[in-house]
C-alpha cells in the first residue's frame, strides 16, 4: 500500500538523519531538498533573498512531486525531506496525496534551538556526505528561524511528533 511521509522541522532538527533511517526502515524512496537546491541553484545565489530561494524550492517541489506521484501510483512509499517550513507547503502535498486516496503522514521533529545550533556546528565541521549538502551559517540559521511554522495537531493526525 502506498505511503507518503512528510518530514518537517526547523533548521538543524535532524530531518535528513531521521529521513535516512526511516526511509530504510519502511522501504521508502527518499527525496531531500538540500542536494537539489545545492546542485541546481547554489552557484546562482548571490544573497539570502527568501523570495528568490522559495521560488526555486517550489520548482524542485514540482519535479519531486512528479516522480513521487508515479511511485505512489505504483503503491510505493515516498519520504519527502523537503523542509516543509510552512503550513501552506505541507498542505499542498497533503492535498495532492488525498487526490491519490493517501493520508499523508507528517513527522514533526521538535528539537530545542540550542541543540539544533550545536548539531549544525558539528555538521559543518564533520561534512558527512550523507547529511551535509552545504554549510549552514549563523546568518542562514537566524534567517530561517522565524520562518518555520510548527504543525498543528490536525496536521499530525496521521503522523507524529518526534523529540529527536
Amino acid at each position: 500500500m502506498a505511503r507518503l511521509i512528510l518530514v518537517c522541522g526547523p533548521t538543524g532538527a535532524g530531518k535528513t538523519t531521521y529521513s535516512l533511517s526511516l526511509a530504510k526502515e519502511v522501504g521508502a524512496i527518499r527525496f531531500s531538498i538540500d542536494p537539489w537546491m545545492q546542485t541546481l541553484f547554489s552557484k546562482d545565489m548571490v544573497s539570502l533573498d527568501y523570495s528568490w530561494m522559495i521560488e526555486r524550492v517550489n520548482r524542485c517541489h514540482e519535479q519531486i512531486w512528479e516522480v513521487s506521484e508515479q511511485i505512489l501510483t505504483l503503491d510505493g512509499s515516498v519520504l519527502l525531506d523537503l523542509g516543509f517550513t510552512t503550513k501552506i507547503q505541507r498542505d499542498l502535498f497533503i492535498s495532492r496525496a488525498k487526490l491519490l486516496d493517501i493520508n499523508a503522514e507528517v513527522h514533526y521533529l521538535d528539537v530545542p534551538k540550542d541543540i539544533r545550533k550545536k548539531r549544525i556546528e558539528n555538521r559543518n565541521m564533520e561534512k558527512d556526505p550523507a547529511v551535509y549538502a552545504f554549510e549552514v551559517t549563523d546568518m542562514m540559521f537566524n534567517f530561517m528561524e522565524p520562518k518555520f511554522e510548527a504543525p498543528s495537531q490536525e496536521e499530525l493526525k496521521y503522523g507524529c511528533k518526534v523529540n529527536a
